[in-house]
């Protein structure tokens, strides 16, 4: 998750910027992705490999996430519930209970200053990791990174946030049940902490570090995690812009021991605005998990994969966005399936999605 800031030439959000939060104070708004993939590896369940959770369906015709949200905003006092659907709620909820499934967003917050823009927040809320979210029209490529799909896409707790009075800075701490968790795991009592730091100095540049700290496993087997994300967003040209990611992060081998498994992973986009409406944006990603942290292969040498993936994409009016994306990825092991049985090293897609928001 994974994740806010993400950059189109669409509006950033599809609520009426016009209007007066205090006469004005609640906005409905709603968003409708669905999307065609076909993985040449031709998977027997139509899904895809089990690190991919985004737009995880191959050779059908879905969504991938439809919500409706519903956001109060008044002067100190705010509030968004964003009850959804699609295939991203299924495979990233999937360990929630009950109606927590769709459970897209419900969170309150009051801001504890007149003066200045300081904000507590609790409840579910979007990840404040990475660059890339869950709304697809909100990013740059159709699939999410391989550094996306494997850190979390949304996070329950509580969030002290602050944004500088020239809009410069935002910064947050937080109190998380965990690593991508609405609801605790049994048998687990520590919190999990986290903190945002985003410095945006002038319309050209955003860089972001954020950070996660905690143990996502019963108290029993206790195997607290560490990691880092660090992004910077640059607008090189008028046309041209980059987004260059990084993540790294070290877990426990055991409860007690001193010795660690590490992973990382790196993922660079370039965007070019072909025109007002036309986009194309190219991906090259890298993703190394040797001992199976956040993704196991039971392979000798883990999880080492290279991606690279070109895509088109067409703005239909204010609300309406046509994508088109071929993708590929490389594994130093056959961690891949063709035809169900056959172990390779690579995997192939192509995907097109429409993405309406109201």
């Amino acid at each position: 998750m994974r994740k806010l800031l993400c950059l189109s030439f669409l509006p950033l959000c599809f609520q009426a910027k016009a209007q007066d939060s205090v006469s004005h104070p609640v906005t409905v708004s709603g968003y409708v992705e669905a999307y065609y993939l076909k993985d040449f590896n031709n998977p027997v369940k139509h899904i895809l490999p089990a690190f991919m959770y985004s737009h995880n369906r191959s050779g059908e015709l879905t969504v991938n996430l439809a919500f409706v949200k519903v956001a109060y905003a008044a002067a100190m006092v705010r509030a968004n519930v964003a009850i959804a659907t699609g295939t991203y709620m299924n495979a990233n909820l999937a360990a929630e209970p009950g109606v927590f499934k769709n459970l897209y967003e419900a969170n309150a917050g009051v801001k504890l200053s007149r003066s200045s823009d300081l904000w507590l927040d609790a409840g579910v809320f979007a990840s404040h990791i990475g660059f890339e979210s869950a709304v697809g029209k909100d990013c740059w490529t159709l699939s999410r990174s391989m550094l996306a799909d494997n850190s979390p896409y949304y996070e329950s707790g509580a969030k002290l946030s602050y944004t500088s009075r020239n809009s410069k800075w935002y910064l947050s701490a937080l109190v998380l049940n965990g690593w991508q968790r609405i609801t605790r795991i049994d048998g687990n009592t520590t919190p999990a902490f986290g903190t945002q730091a985003t410095f945006k100095p002038n319309n050209k540049l955003t860089l972001n570090s954020s950070s996660f700290i905690g143990n996502d496993k019963p108290d029993s087997v206790r195997q607290m995690r560490y990691f880092h994300n660090f992004y910077g967003i640059i607008q090189l040209t008028q046309r041209l812009a980059a987004t260059a990611g990084f993540d790294i992060g070290m877990e426990r081998q055991a409860r007690g021991s001193n010795k660690m498994n590490r992973w990382y992973g790196t993922v660079l986009i370039l965007k070019y605005n072909i025109s007002q409406t036309t986009v194309f944006a190219v991906r090259g990603e890298y993703y190394s998990d040797k001992n199976g942290v956040i993704i196991a292969t039971g392979t000798p040498n883990g999880f080492q994969t290279w991606g690279w993936s070109a895509a088109f994409d067409v703005a239909i009016g204010g609300h309406a966005l046509w994508r088109l994306e071929a993708r590929s990825l490389n594994s130093k092991d056959m961690i891949f399936m063709k035809d169900g049985k056959q172990p390779v090293n690579g995997n192939g897609f192509i995907s097109t999605a429409l993405a309406i928001s109201f």
